[in-house]
């Protein structure tokens, strides 16, 4: 037997589009970094982009459980002594309310190159429209997948 390797000629990458709305935040994050790197596929390959191309729509509608939303912290600037304190509540009523599932999936990837590249892959928009309706995205309910990932 030999092991397969998939070589640049074997990927196939698919569009799948989620609806963030009333789904847990860690429970999405997981999934949607699972389709970016490709681990869902037969043909895994662990040092070569296989991933699908996720959108991710309604990232402000997204749910925590227990007090998450109020009491964790989290931002920085980059710089030393930059930390800066909002609650994950101020960056989703802010300007720009995809970050917080933007860095939930970020930090449920390992911290490399390769996992940089395939980030790229990942849209998210915190309404319900997205400019990616040419490419026939394939929806993935995430909502049924388990009773867990909502949040009642």
């Amino acid at each position: 037997m030999k092991t397969f390797s998939a070589t640049p000629a074997d990927i196939e990458k698919k569009w799948i589009l989620i609806d963030a709305e009333g789904v847990v935040l860690g429970r999405l994050a997981s999934i949607v970094a699972s389709r970016l790197r490709g681990k869902h596929k037969p043909t895994f390959t662990p040092h070569m982009d296989m991933g699908d191309n996720v959108i991710v729509i309604n990232a402000d509608k997204v749910q925590m459980t227990g007090k998450k939303r109020d009491e964790k912290f989290y931002w920085h600037t980059g710089y030393p002594g930059g930390i800066k304190s909002r609650t994950k509540q101020q960056i989703l009523e802010g300007d720009h309310p995809e970050r917080v599932v933007y860095q939930a999936v970020k930090r449920m990837l390992p911290g490399n190159r390769l996992s940089r590249r395939q980030l790229t892959n990942l849209r998210i928009y915190a309404g319900a429209e997205h400019p990616h309706e040419a490419q026939k995205p394939e929806v993935l309910d995430v909502k049924s997948m388990n009773k867990k990932n909502t949040r009642s």
